[in-house]
């Protein structure tokens, strides 16, 4: 149902650069059908836009707060965001 639907931009801190956490990201997008993409930022935080069923949302979020081995998640921010315009999840270049 299009209720269901939901958008995500998701700013992640903590130690996640340099730890494999865009392809981590990927992975659990992709396994959970979500659209969007993922980079890292200059700031040395993880940002991604993340769309699909809610349920597929936070079981997303449930495993980036886990992030991969290596990583520590600080923190986590989560805004409201328009849904992507491509399918698919994808890594993108730093910002």
């Amino acid at each position: 149902m299009a209720e269901d639907l939901v958008s995500l931009r998701i700013k992640i801190e903590g130690v996640v650069q340099g730890v494999g956490f865009r392809a981590f990201a990927v992975r659990e997008a992709e396994t959970r059908n979500l659209n969007g993409w993922v980079r890292n930022r200059l700031d040395s935080t993880v940002e991604m836009l993340a769309s699909g069923e809610r349920k597929d949302i936070e079981a997303f979020i449930t495993a980036c707060i886990r992030g991969p081995m290596g990583a520590h998640v600080a923190n986590i921010d989560l805004f409201a965001a328009t849904p992507p315009e491509q399918t698919g999840f994808s890594m993108c270049p730093s910002l």
